[in-house]
């Protein structure tokens, strides 16, 4: 069973644009808990109408999936996620590299996705961006 949640939640984040929300609960259990550094979000209710939101900002969001660590109930998969932004870049292919965290019984129970808030939107907007890499940079030097 975890090989096939798994295999579902890659074939759903393949390309995120394609799902339809309405088959969430094919993968997510109606008491998800959700986080990721932005958000924090309990029920699949809630999930899907964040998924819509997010869906509805970004003109492409998919998934590359580069390495993939299971137990019997738990999966940690390093990805890129590859997105456009109309507001980020000039709608330039941008791609953000994370780790998702799920648990799962039949379906998933959590998910947590980790990864760089300043690479995904603050480097990517004009004054923000300067400064963002700037202090990036400044702490590697140091």
């Amino acid at each position: 069973m975890s090989t096939e949640i798994v295999e579902l939640f890659k074939r759903y984040y393949t390309d995120l644009m394609a799902v339809d929300l309405c088959h969430l609960d094919q993968l997510y259990d109606e008491n998800v808990h959700f986080k990721d550094p932005i958000h924090e979000i309990r029920g699949l209710a809630s999930l899907q109408d964040y998924f819509m939101d997010l869906c509805g900002n970004v003109k492409e969001c998919r998934f590359e999936f580069l390495d993939i660590l299971q137990s019997d109930n738990t999966a940690y998969i390093k990805w890129n996620m590859h997105y456009r932004h109309p507001k980020l870049q000039g709608g330039q292919l941008l791609t953000l590299k994370g780790v998702s965290q799920i648990q799962f019984d039949q379906r998933i129970t959590y998910h947590e996705d980790v990864y760089d808030v300043g690479a995904m939107i603050y480097e990517h907007l004009p004054l923000m961006g300067l400064a963002t890499k700037a202090i990036k940079k400044r702490l590697m030097v140091s």
